[in-house]
């Protein structure tokens, strides 16, 4: 690979949380970022009650609006997720969503934003509201494969790639993505198209997976190689 290639392998959100030695000792994950025959695309978690009102500070959203809010994070994800969806549905790829088990939160005491637990705050938020043919999927977990059908109904879709958007990263995306990998999938995660209540804790974490587990693609490379391999796959 070469420097210019090497170079823009790192050109992502975590560049000022990440040390040069710690890019030297990451240095042999670097490899070209694609994707791999049909993708699947993966809706995680676009809760109502994780976007603010307006685009204000996390703490500030949480006061104000949801104790599950994602703040400024979420408010300025959702163009990036819109245009994902666009591109899944234009190409003619499923879309499949996730949404929570709220009776198995109550149950459990996975009271991780707040004391209360209303179903209303797992509702998926209606900008990104599903479309009669896409899967939706309860799940139980962080994961969305943990204890849901989504790994049959990926393979009933013959899927080889699964794109990932949604929140958030450092919990249910990164749990789902790793699942994807170990289950055999390519996985690609749209860096703009994540988010997280912690901006530490979204940029380590698409460091780490990046380099071991999918490949980060902001959303204007993701355009390019989603165009490139429709043509390539015969799609237009």
């Amino acid at each position: 690979m070469s420097g210019i290639e090497a170079e823009d392998f790192e050109d992502h959100i975590w560049k000022d949380v990440v040390s040069d030695d710690m890019l030297e000792i990451y240095a042999p994950y670097r490899r070209e970022t694609r994707l791999v025959g049909k993708p699947v695309f993966l809706a995680i978690d676009l809760f109502a009650s994780v976007f603010p009102s307006r685009p204000i500070p996390v703490l500030e959203a949480i006061r104000a609006d949801n104790p599950r809010s994602c703040g400024i994070h979420a408010w300025e994800a959702q163009p990036v997720i819109r245009r994902v969806l666009e591109l899944a549905r234009s190409g003619g790829h499923p879309v499949i969503y996730s949404t929570d088990d709220v009776g198995l939160r109550q149950a459990t005491n996975r009271k991780t934003a707040g004391d209360r637990i209303d179903p209303a705050d797992f509702r998926i938020a209606e900008q990104f509201a599903p479309h009669e043919e896409d899967t939706v999927v309860v799940k139980e977990r962080a994961s969305v494969f943990f204890g849901t059908g989504l790994l049959e109904r990926l393979r009933e879709l013959g899927a080889e790639t699964v794109v990932i958007c949604g929140e958030t990263t450092s919990g249910c995306v990164r749990a789902t993505a790793v699942d994807a990998y170990s289950h055999g999938f390519h996985v690609v995660l749209i860096e703009e198209g994540v988010f997280d209540r912690s901006l530490l804790n979204h940029k380590v974490s698409l460091f780490d997976l990046h380099h071991k587990y999918a490949d980060v693609m902001k959303i204007a490379e993701f355009e390019r190689k989603f165009t490139a391999h429709q043509a390539a796959m015969g799609r237009d």
